[in-house]
């Protein structure tokens, strides 16, 4: 049965080649006067776009200023000293170029300057919640974190090691500038880490317990359909325009709510696992997703079966018969089959990285403290069911669960 939802999506998407000649108007359609200009590192001049961004607010006489050197798992002192710059220019408005780190800077940037009055970790640390934030744009240059439409930003304080995330409709940009020649540039490991990205935000709000629509499965089942082809074409031909197009679309749609509707809001345990994995140990957050999902999965699917069925069938195209639980795990390695055949890990060994058991115990226990609670929807964690899924992922994916009670026992979902 559905259950009801409100869905918001207020961000206005200007899409194709030329697509960033607009940008100086629409900021000034904004109200834009004084505008903050966040972006990573040098692929944005190199390829000549910032150069055009900000000879675009220059036309339309807005005056602007820059915040550089954003990271991948965006660092809290960046945001720090994109506050203290913004004070002092009187910036009134973020426009972020680059990918969702960048944009998660200038949301994080935005919240700052609106409460000069309070510390924006607090937001993250979820210790208040924001009553104000300046207007965000956005020129995305990767398809991925879809925070280009989204209410969400990510953020790593690095003294602490705690990558968290702060949901808001208060940050969502009120416009996407979307050309995408720009994501031609990218490194294949990155392209397809930003695949992954896309289609784990569509998975984390498919594999529910809690509500279901005919149509919202179909749009996220042809959204994960599309992105795995496309994500195919362009590991062997990434100057495919239509693929990236089809990719860079797939992005927004995939974390803007629109694949939520009717559900309970969705799991998001692989997400908060990796983002965990991330604040530990820097890794790309895409290919952490990868690395983790295969391990959650197999722990998660005898509590959430008809999904995983249903995605095995619909989306993976397994054809086999067999239990459910066969059924299940065929779809399961057949998502393992894709992730490696477009060069992503499906295990933390892969991904090269090599956790003790007590960095384990450490992530899970930071896990669940950022959770709040046992959580999740596909099955409900709590840490040593974290500790489990992270000890699962270290090597190669197979089969099992270890530790796991079988559905229906204490400890289930169901």
């Amino acid at each position: 049965m559905a259950y009801s939802f409100e869905f918001y999506s207020p961000t206005k998407v200007m899409f194709g080649k030329d697509a960033e000649s607009k940008i100086g108007k629409e900021a000034k359609a904004c109200g834009a006067s004084s505008v903050m200009v966040v972006y990573g590192g040098g692929s944005a001049a190199r390829s000549g776009l910032l150069e055009k961004v900000k000879n675009a607010l220059g036309a339309e006489g807005i005056a602007f200023c820059e915040l550089g050197g954003v990271v991948p798992n965006p660092q809290l002192d960046k945001v720090y000293e994109g506050i203290r710059i913004g004070r002092e220019r009187r910036v009134d408005f973020l426009l972020a170029v680059g990918g969702g780190s960048a944009i998660d800077t200038a949301k994080a940037v935005a919240y700052g300057l609106a409460e000069p009055e309070h510390d924006v970790w607090e937001l993250f640390a979820h210790t208040r919640t924001a009553k104000r934030c300046l207007p965000v744009g956005c020129v995305p240059t990767i398809a991925a974190a879809g925070s280009e439409t989204s209410k969400g930003c990510v953020i790593t304080n690095e003294r602490t090691g705690e990558k968290r995330a702060y949901d808001d409709n208060l940050a969502r940009p009120k416009f996407a500038v979307m050309n995408p020649e720009y994501t031609k540039t990218l490194p294949d490991y990155q392209t397809e880490s930003g695949c992954v990205d896309i289609m784990m935000h569509t998975m984390e709000r498919y594999f529910t317990n809690g509500g279901n629509m005919e149509l919202t499965d179909a749009l996220a089942e042809g959204l994960l359909r599309t992105v795995m082809k496309n994500a195919v074409r362009l590991h062997h031909n990434p100057g495919d325009y239509d693929a990236r197009a089809e990719i860079m679309w797939a992005g927004s749609l995939a974390h803007n709510d629109l694949t939520g509707c009717g559900n309970d809001g969705g799991d998001f345990m692989s997400h908060k696992l990796e983002h965990e994995l991330g604040g530990m140990f820097d890794v790309t957050h895409g290919a952490g997703l990868a690395a983790i999902w295969p391990s959650w999965a197999r722990y998660v699917c005898r509590d959430c079966l008809p999904r995983f069925v249903r995605y095995a069938r619909n989306v993976m195209g397994v054809t086999a018969e067999g239990t459910e639980e066969e059924i299940a795990l065929a779809g399961i390695r057949a998502m393992e089959e894709f992730y490696r055949g477009i060069g992503m890990p499906v295990s933390l060994e892969e991904l090269g990285v090599r956790p003790t058991d007590e960095q384990i115990e450490e992530m899970a226990e930071r896990c669940l403290a950022a959770s709040g609670a046992r959580t999740g929807s596909a099955r409900k964690l709590d840490k040593a069911d974290m500790v489990r899924i992270y000890a699962n992922a270290r090597g190669s994916g197979q089969d099992r669960r270890e530790g796991a009670p079988a559905a229906n026992t204490a400890g289930s979902t169901q």
